[in-house]
C-alpha cells in the first residue's frame, strides 16, 4: 500500500514539475534560447553573424587550444608511464662498492647571508668517512655573505672537517662557471652539489652512493621536499605545482627510461660523466638541464631516486615565486634551441626525441595562453551563436584537454605522495589553475626572450630563512623592484571580470567559471606582487631598485 502511495506521490510530483518547467518556459527553452539557433530570442543576433571576421578570430583560436590540448594530452601520457612502469621504480641499488669512493659536496652560493649556515652545518653532518669526504663552499657573494661564508669554513675546518673556501670575484659563467671552477680543484670521484636554500638530511649521501657502482650511472637525482610547505597558501599551491614535477615528469620519463633532467641541486654526478659530455657550460639559464642531455647523448644512465628525499625552502612571495619561474621557463626554452637539434640528429629511439620535445618545448604554452586569454571571450560569443551543441562537442573538450590535465596531474602526484589526505588537494585546485595563468604575462615575456635570443638583466630568487607559519623574513635587502608586469596582470584580470559582466547580462552562464579562474589568477598574482613589496618597502626601507646587471644568475 505504502508503495502504491510513494508511486502516486511521484507522480504528482512529476506533473508539477513538468506543468512548472512548461509555464516557465524552464531550462529546455533557456538552452534552445541562448544556445541554440532561435533567431527571435538569441541575445548575440545583433552583435554577429557568420562572416570573414569570424573565420580569422576563430582560426587562431583553434589553432591555439589544438596545440595546448596536445601538451596536456602529454600530461595524461606521463601519468599512464608512471603507472604502467610502475615495476621500474629504483629503489636499493643492485650493487655496493666495496670501498666507497671520495665524494665532493660543491656548494654554489651568491649572496646567501642568511641560510648560508644552516647548509653548511647540514653538510657537516652528513653521515660519510671524513676521509672520504671534501665541502666546497663556491661563493661568488658580493655583500657580507663572503665574512660569513669563509668565519663559517674556518670554523668547520678547525672541528677536522675537509671543508675549503673558493671565492671568485669575475662571477664568469656564474652558477656554471662556480661550478666548473671548483670541479678543476676537487678531489672527489663524485660530486654532489646543493643550492643555497637546501638541507640535506645526514643519510643522503649514503642513500644515493651505492647506485654508482655500477659503472653506466652517470648521474643520480634525487626528490625536494619543502620545509616551509605550510608557511602561507602560497607555499602550499608551489609545493603541489614541484611535487607534480618529481613524482610524475621524473618518474614517468625515469621509468620509461627516456631522457630527464638533474635538477641543478639535490643530485649527484660522476665527475667523468661531467667531463665527457662537455662539462658546466653558461650560455642557458638552465645549465643542469643543458648538462644532463648533453650527458645522456654520449650514453650515460640517470637514475631517480622518488623515495630519497631532500628538503628546500620554498619562496615565500610572489616576486620571488615568479622569478623563480621565470628563470626556469627562459632557460628551458635556451636549452632547447641548443640541444634539440642534436637530439633529433642522435640514434636514440624515436619516442625519447618526442618526449625531449615535449619537454623543453613545454614552457611555449605561455605565450600561447596570452593568446588564448585574448580570443577567449569572442570566441565564445561566435561559438555559442553558432550553437551551443557544437561548441559542447568541440571546444569543451579542448578546453578541457588542455586545462583540466594539470588538475588530474597535480592530484595524482598527490595521492601517490599522501594516500591518506590527498583528498583535500581539491580544494586547491582553482587556485592552482588559477596560479598558471596568473604566471603567464612573466613566463610569455622569458619565452619570448628566449626566442629572439634577448639576454636581460637576472632578478634573483631571495632566500628568506622562514619555515614556520608567522616568522618575518629576514633578507628584505635582496628583494627587486617589481616593475609594471603587476600592473598588467591586473588589467588583463580586469578584462575578464568586465566580459564575467557581459556573460551575466546576456545570461552566458554557462562561461562563468572558465573565465573566474582568469580573474583570479591575474588578480591574485598582480595583486600579491604589489602588496608584498609595497608593504616591505614601507615596513623596513628595502632597497628594491637593485638589480643585477649580469644576464645569467647563480643559484634558483
Amino acid at each position: 500500500m505504502r508503495l502504491i502511495e510513494l508511486a502516486a506521490f511521484l507522480q504528482h510530483t512529476a506533473v508539477n514539475a513538468g506543468l512548472w518547467l512548461y509555464t516557465q518556459r524552464g531550462i529546455s527553452h533557456y538552452l534552445r534560447t541562448h544556445y541554440g539557433n532561435d533567431p527571435v530570442n538569441n541575445p548575440f543576433r545583433y552583435l554577429y553573424e557568420w562572416n570573414a571576421f569570424d573565420t580569422t578570430l576563430l582560426i587562431p583560436y583553434f589553432v591555439v587550444m589544438i596545440i595546448l590540448a596536445f601538451y596536456g594530452m602529454h600530461r595524461y601520457q606521463l601519468v599512464y608511464l608512471y603507472y604502467k612502469h610502475r615495476d621500474r621504480a629504483v629503489t636499493d641499488p643492485p650493487s655496493h662498492f666495496a670501498e666507497l669512493p671520495r665524494i665532493t659536496v660543491q656548494l654554489p652560493i651568491f649572496n646567501e647571508q642568511y641560510v648560508i649556515d644552516r647548509l653548511i652545518d647540514a653538510c657537516c653532518r652528513l653521515d660519510y668517512p671524513s676521509d672520504r669526504l671534501e665541502i666546497q663552499v663556491l661563493d661568488d657573494s658580493t655583500d657580507e655573505t663572503q665574512q660569513v661564508a669563509s668565519g663559517l669554513v674556518e670554523r668547520y675546518r678547525a672541528l677536522g672537517h675537509t671543508i675549503v673556501y673558493l671565492h671568485r670575484t669575475d662571477r664568469y659563467g656564474y652558477k656554471a662557471g662556480a661550478l666548473d671552477a671548483g670541479l678543476k680543484q676537487a678531489l672527489g670521484d663524485l660530486i654532489a652539489i646543493f643550492d643555497a636554500d637546501f638541507v640535506p638530511p645526514p643519510d643522503w649521501l649514503m642513500q644515493v652512493v651505492h647506485h654508482f657502482a655500477e659503472p653506466g650511472i652517470g648521474m643520480v637525482q634525487t626528490r625536494w621536499t619543502h620545509l616551509n610547505r605550510d608557511y602561507s597558501f602560497l607555499t602550499q599551491v608551489e609545493a603541489i605545482l614541484l611535487d607534480g614535477h618529481f613524482v610524475l615528469e621524473h618518474g614517468g620519463r625515469s621509468r620509461s627510461g627516456v631522457f630527464f633532467n638533474f635538477n641543478g641541486t639535490a643530485g649527484m654526478w660522476r665527475r667523468s660523466a661531467i667531463q665527457e659530455a662537455g662539462g658546466w657550460q653558461h650560455d642557458t639559464l638552465t645549465e643542469d638541464t643543458d648538462l644532463s642531455y648533453r650527458a645522456q647523448l654520449k650514453g650515460w644512465q640517470f637514475r631517480y631516486l622518488q623515495d630519497v628525499v631532500c628538503p628546500a625552502e620554498l619562496p615565500i612571495e610572489m616576486t620571488a615565486f615568479k622569478t623563480q619561474q621565470a628563470r626556469w621557463a627562459k632557460g628551458l626554452i635556451q636549452t632547447s634551441k641548443k640541444i634539440l637539434p642534436y637530439v633529433f640528429r642522435s640514434d636514440v629511439p624515436f619516442h625519447t626525441k618526442i618526449e625531449a620535445f615535449y619537454h623543453l618545448t613545454a614552457n611555449i604554452s605561455y605565450p600561447l595562453m596570452v593568446v588564448l586569454s585574448l580570443l577567449l571571450m569572442p570566441a565564445m560569443v561566435i561559438r555559442f551563436y553558432q550553437g551551443w551543441f557544437q561548441m559542447l562537442l568541440i571546444d569543451v573538450p579542448l578546453f578541457m584537454a588542455s586545462t583540466f590535465s594539470i588538475s588530474s596531474f597535480y592530484l595524482v602526484s598527490q595521492k601517490e605522495l599522501y594516500p591518506r589526505s590527498w583528498l583535500k588537494t581539491f580544494l586547491y585546485l582553482p587556485f592552482l589553475m588559477a596560479l598558471g595563468i596568473g604566471l603567464t604575462v612573466t613566463n610569455s615575456r622569458a619565452v619570448l626572450e628566449a626566442l629572439f635570443g634577448i639576454k636581460s638583466a637576472f632578478k634573483r630568487t631571495p632566500k628568506y630563512r622562514v619555515e614556520k607559519r608567522g616568522e618575518r623574513a629576514r633578507a628584505a635587502k635582496y628583494r627587486k623592484r617589481l616593475g609594471v608586469v603587476p600592473w598588467v596582470e591586473l588589467l588583463i584580470g580586469c578584462y575578464f571580470a568586465l566580459t564575467i559582466a557581459y556573460a551575466i547580462t546576456n545570461e552566458n552562464y554557462f562561461t562563468i567559471p572558465f573565465l573566474l579562474l582568469f580573474v583570479l589568477g591575474y588578480w591574485y598574482t598582480g595583486l600579491l606582487s604589489l602588496f608584498q613589496g609595497r608593504f616591505e618597502r614601507w615596513r623596513s626601507g628595502a632597497n628594491l631598485d637593485e638589480s643585477s646587471p649580469k644576464p645569467y644568475p647563480v643559484g634558483v
